[in-house]
């Protein structure tokens, strides 16, 4: 969070473990996240924190209430999707998105914040568990997005 939004930490170096950082993030593009000297990492807006505000309520922590808010945008408002299931699952959330109208990509963009579906999907999670959530997998075949988001604690 920043300024009352959810950012994406993007590091500078591949692979590195951002798990622990609990800092406030500074209100800067480049930032240091930790006391190494590899510790930089870009921090942007993304597709889904911009639609966080779209929601009434702040959702539970619950698969159904996360569902009911990932629907209400995807499908309510921004008529991207037919349907949207979620289930939770030790520190990981699965998420199926039917009838994705936007649908992930092999590119550098995707790969470092999710397609536009699993970054909304993973900032109403994040909103709805209060922590920070990283999106592990995404896959796309026939209509049907899934999505594999990982609770950091």
């Amino acid at each position: 969070m920043r300024d009352g939004h959810p950012q994406a930490l993007i590091p500078l170096v591949e692979g590195e473990d951002i798990q622990w950082v609990r800092e406030k993030i500074p209100g800067r593009l480049i930032v240091r996240y930790g006391v190494n000297p590899d510790d930089m990492a870009i921090v942007v807006t993304t597709p889904g924190s911009i639609n966080i505000d779209i929601l009434e309520t702040k959702p539970g922590p619950t698969s159904g209430e996360i569902e009911a808010a990932a629907t209400y945008i995807l499908v309510g408002v921004l008529d991207i999707a037919n349907s949207v299931t979620v289930s939770l699952a030790d520190n990981q959330i699965h998420v199926g998105v039917s009838g994705a109208r936007l649908h992930y990509e092999d590119i550098w963009y995707y790969r470092c914040l999710g397609s536009p579906i699993a970054s909304i999907v993973a900032a109403i999670s994040s909103e709805a568990l209060g922590k920070p959530i990283r999106i592990r997998e995404e896959s796309y075949s026939k209509g049907k997005s899934r999505i594999i988001l990982e609770v950091l604690s």
